[in-house]
């Protein structure tokens, strides 16, 4: 029996529950195949992030856990957090 999904109707905005996620590796060539509009952080540390604007900037100590950052790309230079996953 297919499940049910009471909400299939709704059109979906940025306080949405996110509805599709990747588990990302950190790569210094390759852009995401989705811009974000969360990313999870499993394990801690620095995550050097290409932004939705272009700009690309550092994150110390970014904490395990949700943060609502659109990403195009996680940089494997400069990034020592892990366990990530980008979600939109």
């Amino acid at each position: 029996m297919p499940i049910l999904d009471d909400f299939k109707g709704y059109s979906p905005s940025m306080q949405s529950p996110v509805t599709h996620a990747v588990g990302i590796t950190a790569d210094d060539t390759a852009d995401l195949g989705h811009l974000t509009r969360a990313l999870y952080v499993g394990t801690g540390g620095d995550v050097r992030v290409t932004i939705a604007d272009g700009s690309t900037v550092t994150f110390v100590n970014m904490v395990q856990g949700w943060h609502p950052i659109r990403v195009s790309r996680v940089w494997a230079t400069g990034t020592t957090a892990d366990h990530m996953v980008g979600c939109w």
